[in-house]
């Protein structure tokens, strides 16, 4: 019999796990990939059982929980129902920046039912010449009476034509290269907004990527989100949580293709013994099981210091490559050791491993997250020569 080590343990596992169960989301997980949509039932579901918005102050209509109880619920999400829910559930943690800057109105209007699963709200950060790079952020809005006219094109957002509104980062025209961002709350019906979905990703094919186009768009200027000049001030910190949380759901989900390889190995024979009496196959499973372990209990300290308030940014950044690392490799040794079957649609192995490549590319691409954590270990260190801010 196989004996591999116990998943994270908190009260909230067995909840996760009979919701997990009760909306089939293993099996819509599946579902998803092949026939593409935002799942707006299984969203509403989340939030009619408490699940969207761990961290959530219950003023706000979540539940409050400390980060590292809200990292093991998404782990345990993730092991069940793949990243697709484990990163709805996170969703309001995505848009934490209307809960904390914008006004009471805003938060009723948008947040308060995102939290209860009945609208999406998305993210516009990223466009076509500004990535990780800040300087190069060129979407602007300008100042007209009581409202902005946003001009600009925002690409590679999630949920492009699915959000119902959407957190915009621009720049108020004059501004210096790396300030002067400012967050606006956009509802996505207003006229002069153009969506369209991109030609599709390597996988998260549910989020349905794509861009969108703003053409002298009016918002009101009660939309602003905080001071203007902020945004990026207040999505760093955002950011750093997300890194920390996100984390957690990787290691989630990889670790599901780890317990179902490891069994399975123990299973399938080959040569009369079984695959695992292969040293070939054993030990990387061995060390895949090591390292998840390993990089879980980094994840949950920084979990833990970032509740402390410790100022932990690099700690985050590493714990999101670490754990991105990771999975990928466990993920390719289940694919690998399945073989053929491995490779095909037939098993889950895949499909996660396509979801899980987005990891080192979103909220910080591996190479930035190392920039980050030099930064740390060394404060005085010149910036690159191409000079810039980032966001992240």
């Amino acid at each position: 019999m196989t004996d591999v080590p116990p998943l994270p343990h908190d009260a909230l596992a067995g909840e996760v796990a009979r919701a997990v169960e009760t909306l089939h989301l293993g099996e819509r997980y599946r579902a998803l990939d092949r026939q593409p949509e935002f799942p707006r039932s299984e969203f509403r579901a989340l939030g009619g059982a408490r699940l969207l918005g761990l961290r959530t102050p219950e003023k706000f209509g979540g539940r409050g929980l400390p980060l590292p109880r809200v990292g093991v619920a998404l782990f345990h999400l993730a092991y069940g129902g793949g990243t697709t829910f484990a990163k709805l559930s996170l969703q309001p943690e995505f848009c934490s920046v209307l809960a904390e800057h914008g006004s009471d109105e805003l938060v009723d209007r948008w947040f308060r039912p995102m939290v209860r699963g009945e609208i999406l709200v998305g993210n516009h950060l990223t466009e076509p010449g500004a990535g990780s790079d800040a300087a190069a952020l060129q979407a602007t809005a300008t100042p007209d009476g009581d409202a902005y006219l946003l001009d600009g094109t925002k690409s590679e957002a999630a949920f492009a034509q699915d959000a119902d509104a959407a957190i915009v980062y621009v720049r108020a025209p004059g501004t210096a290269p790396a300030g002067g961002i400012t967050a606006l709350l956009v509802p996505q019906g207003l006229p002069g907004i153009d969506r369209a979905t991109g030609a599709g990703d390597l996988g998260e094919h549910w989020q349905r990527r794509g861009t969108v186009t703003y053409h002298h768009v009016r918002v009101p200027r009660t939309h602003l989100l905080g001071a203007e000049g902020a945004g990026f001030d207040y999505v760093r910190a955002e950011l750093t949580r997300e890194r920390a949380l996100l984390a957690a759901i990787y290691l989630g989900v990889a670790r599901a293709s780890w317990d179902e390889t490891v069994r399975y190995v123990g299973e399938r024979m080959a040569f009369d013994q079984p695959l695992s009496a292969q040293e070939g196959v054993a030990f990387p499973l061995v060390e895949d099981g090591a390292e998840l372990s390993a990089t879980w209990l980094y994840v949950r300290e920084t979990l833990e210091r970032l509740e402390r308030g410790e100022a932990v940014d690099a700690d985050a950044a590493l714990a999101k490559w670490m754990a991105t690392d990771v999975a990928l490799r466990t993920i390719d040794h289940a694919i690998q050791f399945h073989g053929g079957r491995g490779y095909s649609r037939a098993l889950p192995h895949e499909q996660r491993w396509r979801d899980v490549r987005s990891g080192p590319i979103a909220h910080g691409p591996s190479e930035i997250m190392h920039v980050v954590a030099a930064r740390a270990l060394w404060p005085r260190r010149p910036k690159p020569a191409t000079g810039g801010g980032s966001p992240t």
